[in-house]
């Protein structure tokens, strides 16, 4: 497979300075950036309202990243449910297992920091495991006790700034019953993972045991959307519907036994995984997906100095194709099948 990319790094040739000295350069020229799109505004003259959203959603932004920068080498699952869910509901105590699962795996339990299934998966992280992304409302909206006053949280003055955090820091999404938030939260990264302008993670929802919450919007999903070919049958591999917390868990440790992570470099997908692809597993990617490349085949790559800056993934092995950035529900098997063959 040709590419147009710089050569990929080669630690014989390439020293560790070189590649300081290039994310130097670009994280230069990215505040350079930044810089110039701020004078533009005066040149536009903007006015003082839009002013005053960009430099509040910057700043928010700006925060929000100063926080999770610590965490970023721990994996993190986002949380969502009902604030109104009462502490003795099946739902609540769900909450709790689940957060304390995902803990005890070294993940972070991340939650709008508000009370009900929030608290809940928070009290079974723990104060130590948990972190909140808190948003300011026209009425009372405290943290609740065991993120409230921890240097973890983060208060948002606007939710477009907030939901962005809800997604982009997070290897997992988890949903329990709720209200107008969680079904927009689940729409949103639904369909951000579909139209590929969020990396692939795995989407759970959780219900009650035998209830119908989740079980009836996917049939609502089936019969108006499905049926009038709103959506392909294969975007349903996007999301995982439970009634278990040993399945979510489950289904959330599965989609990394294998896969690690992915990253665009111009227009190559690369795949960063723990075990190296063998000859035979690599053939049985190219003849089963085939359909998702715009040309060339499924390879084997080296870490690219775009790469270098992140220490934990750099070393890992790797595979690269061109993605028609398309068939997202298809990289999803393709993932699913790394992780059961690799």
């Amino acid at each position: 497979m040709t590419s147009d990319l710089p050569a990929p790094a080669d630690h014989s040739t390439t020293s560790a300075a070189e590649n300081a000295q290039f994310e130097i350069d670009a994280r230069a020229a990215l505040i350079a950036e930044i810089k110039e799109t701020a004078d533009k505004l005066e040149q536009d003259q903007a006015s003082r309202g839009d002013l005053k959203l960009l430099s509040r959603s910057l700043k928010e932004l700006r925060y929000a990243f100063k926080v999770f920068t610590p965490y970023r080498h721990i994996k993190k699952v986002t949380v969502f449910g009902s604030a109104r869910t009462p502490a003795d509901h099946v739902d609540f105590k769900a909450s709790v297992e689940f957060g304390h699962r995902m803990a005890a795996d070294n993940w972070m339990v991340v939650t709008g920091a508000g009370g009900g299934i929030m608290e809940g998966a928070h009290i079974g992280a723990g104060a130590a495991m948990s972190m909140g992304v808190n948003i300011m409302l026209p009425f009372e909206q405290e943290a609740n006790p065991i993120i409230n006053h921890d240097s973890k949280l983060v208060t948002f003055r606007y939710f477009f700034t907030r939901k962005l955090m809800f997604v982009k820091e997070v290897h997992a999404v988890v949903l329990f019953p709720g209200g107008f938030g969680t079904q927009d939260e689940l729409f949103e990264v639904l369909t951000l993972v579909q139209t590929g302008k969020r990396d692939m993670l795995p989407i759970v929802c959780v219900d009650s045991p035998g209830g119908t919450y989740w079980s009836g919007w996917l049939e609502f999903i089936r019969k108006e959307l499905l049926s009038r070919k709103l959506i392909s049958p294969r975007d349903l591999s996007l999301v995982r519907i439970t009634d278990s917390i040993d399945t979510a868990v489950n289904e959330i440790q599965q989609f990394y036994r294998n896969y690690d992570s992915m990253r665009y470099i111009r227009d190559l997908l690369v795949l960063r995984l723990h075990n190296p692809v063998n000859d035979d597993l690599l053939a049985k990617l190219n003849a089963e997906f085939s359909d998702i490349l715009t040309s060339g085949t499924i390879v084997r790559e080296k870490t690219h100095p775009f790469e270098m800056e992140d220490v934990a993934t750099r070393d890992l092995p790797r595979i690269a194709l061109h993605f028609n950035r398309r068939d997202s529900a298809r990289l999803r098997e393709l993932i699913d099948t790394l992780n059961r063959d690799g």
